[in-house]
């Protein structure tokens, strides 16, 4: 096996990412997640910063960012910076007091491509 195949991974078929959606996998013992928005596909490590939810369990892409549903804590998927941190947007002051649990802090980001009908991502970036 070369160099190259064993950095790029599959993730799931290109067809089963749709536009503004997320998908997840566990590689080796990294949680990953895959999405698709209108500036491209993106990959990111798939745990929550705030309190380690993954985010591909009812996570959703809205205004251009990936969000948690646990307490709404959103990133922008081209570099894993915060938007937002634990707004908890019908409970703004348990919104606060949980966001001090943790510092913001960003999401690790891969690279990723599309080859022969797969999204795959690249572990050694």
């Amino acid at each position: 096996m070369s160099e190259e195949e064993r950095r790029w991974k599959k993730v799931c078929k290109s067809t089963k990412l749709k536009m503004n959606k997320v998908k997840g996998k566990t590689i080796g013992t990294k949680m990953v997640a895959v999405m698709r928005t209108e500036e491209g596909v993106f990959g990111t490590n798939a745990l929550c910063r705030h309190m380690a939810w993954p985010l591909h369990w009812g996570g959703k892409i809205k205004d251009g960012c990936l969000r948690c549903p646990l307490h709404q804590s959103s990133y922008h998927p081209e570099d894993g910076s915060v938007n937002e941190w634990s707004p908890a947007p019908y409970f703004p002051l348990y919104g606060k007091m949980l966001g001090k649990l943790r510092k913001p802090s960003s999401l690790k980001t891969y690279d990723v491509r599309e080859k022969d009908g797969y999204v795959e991502i690249d572990m050694k970036s």
